[in-house]
């Protein structure tokens, strides 16, 4: 998808946010401890090379990313440092990793029996790290057997370098630590089986991490803390209290494209399911669902120069409107998200709004908007 860079509507990205962040956590870290900066997904909607090289300023060991074409990105843009692949990728790319020296996920003694056939005729050594299903159901190593089974095969096998065994929690953000907790012994009783010895062995998300579950982990996987989010946030319950400072990184800026006065008894947008009952000052912003600003987010207020106007009718692909108090003229800068926690149009307030998590507002905001980086 091409960038809009013609058109008034931007994601800027606060690269200094960034990296008071990591040099936040990194003050937080156990001693003998590393980061790994979890840049999947386009670092979050942040933009993975530019959060990436911040990180590694700021002091990250690492990278963690989903998909094999992430950590080809980071090679491309001359990244040295340790990626690991967190998603499964098929055991056919297994000599594409290792030739990038680029990490992957093994989720089963299968996928191990079919990377080694791949790799068979090449000089190369795969790099991976031994996943645990530890009771998020997703992938990974779930019953002792097969697990044994796994060490066996890797013992002495010349095609795999372990690096690393890790799990990922499904509850660490919660106030309530009961199923933590039983994630927590289930990893330790893997560990127990392990007959080989990984170079990390890391639990640690985020959440474990800032919120002070003081669990042996080698490496945390820094992931929406970078970005000065909190990962407890959601819109049922108040967020946890975070042990390290964050600073929102994010925010989304368009303008005024069209104003005008509309009559009572007009509509506004698809359906009409705005009708004005008097004369109403109307503006259309040249943002839509295509740039990730879904429907839901009717009825939502963005600021408009120095008001919160709500959003009006249905939004449109690539426009939506607003009501205004007064007229402003057209070129008036629009803010959809604010990087001010104090802003009650501040991203959690946005994901609030549509009933989910600041995760997946960032995430939605496309490519087709262009990302401005700058240091504050």
């Amino acid at each position: 998808m091409i960038a809009g860079i013609h058109r008034p509507a931007v994601v800027k990205v606060n690269l200094g946010a960034i990296r008071q962040n990591i040099e936040n956590e990194i003050k937080n870290l156990q001693p003998e401890q590393k980061l790994f900066a979890v840049v999947k997904a386009n670092g979050y909607g942040h933009g993975a090379v530019p959060v990436a090289k911040t990180a590694l300023k700021a002091g990250a060991s690492g990278f963690c990313v989903a998909i094999l074409d992430e950590a080809l990105e980071l090679r491309r843009a001359d990244i040295v440092k340790p990626i690991l692949v967190l998603g499964v990728v098929s055991p056919e790319y297994a000599p594409i990793a290792a030739a990038n020296d680029i990490s992957l996920t093994v989720p089963s003694l299968e996928w191990l029996k079919k990377a080694e056939k791949e790799l068979e005729n090449t000089d190369l050594q795969l790099k991976i790290h031994l996943g645990i299903d530890s009771g998020m159901g997703r992938i990974g190593f779930y019953e002792d057997e097969e697990f044994t089974e796994a060490n066996d095969f890797l013992k002495d096998n010349p095609h795999f370098f372990v690096e690393g065994m890790f799990c990922h929690f499904a509850s660490a953000d919660s106030a309530v630590d009961t199923y933590f907790q039983k994630q927590v012994a289930k990893f330790n009783h893997m560990k127990s089986l392990l007959k080989i010895k990984p170079k990390w062995i890391h639990c640690d998300n985020t959440a474990a991490s800032i919120f002070g579950k003081d669990i042996p982990s080698d490496i945390v996987r820094y992931g929406i803390g970078i970005y000065g989010l909190n990962p407890s946030s959601n819109p049922s319950s108040p967020d946890l209290k975070s042990n390290v400072e964050l600073k929102p990184a994010l925010s989304f800026v368009s303008e005024l494209t069209e104003v005008k006065t509309i009559h009572q008894g007009d509509g506004v947008g698809y359906g009409s399911t705005f009708v004005a009952d008097e004369d109403t000052i109307i503006g259309t912003v040249p943002v839509g669902y295509a740039d990730g600003w879904i429907r839901h987010f009717q009825g939502f207020k963005v600021k408009v120069g120095d008001s919160y106007c709500p959003i009006v009718g249905r939004i449109c692909m690539d426009q939506f409107m607003v009501k205004m108090p007064k007229k402003m003229p057209v070129g008036t800068k629009v803010v959809l998200i604010s990087d001010k926690p104090e802003d009650p149009n501040n991203i959690k307030a946005a994901a609030d709004y549509v009933d989910t998590i600041h995760y997946e507002v960032a995430c939605l905001l496309s490519d087709r908007l262009p990302r401005v980086y700058y240091e504050d």
